[in-house]
C-alpha cells in the first residue's frame, strides 16, 4: 500500500510540473512588389517615408516594396 501512494504521488508529480508548452505560429502573408510604378506617391507620416500607390501604403525594403498599414 505505502509502495501504490508513493508511485501515484510520484506519477502526479511528473504529469504536473511540465513546463515546456508549444507554441505554433502561422507566417505573415507578405506581399513584396520587386518594383514601384511610375505613378506612385512619397508619402512622410510621423517624419518616415511610404510609398503610395494604387490605395497601399508601402515601405521599401531590401528586397523591394511591402504593404503597411500607416
Amino acid at each position: 500500500m505505502r509502495l501504490l501512494i508513493i508511485l501515484f504521488f510520484a506519477l502526479c508529480t511528473m504529469s504536473f510540473s511540465s513546463c515546456a508548452t508549444r507554441v505554433v505560429t502561422k507566417p505573415a502573408k507578405v506581399t513584396i512588389v520587386k518594383t514601384a510604378p511610375r505613378h506612385y506617391k512619397i508619402v512622410k507620416v510621423r517624419g518616415k517615408r511610404y510609398y503610395f500607390w494604387n490605395g497601399n501604403h508601402y515601405k521599401k525594403t531590401r528586397r523591394g516594396f511591402v504593404i503597411v498599414r500607416v
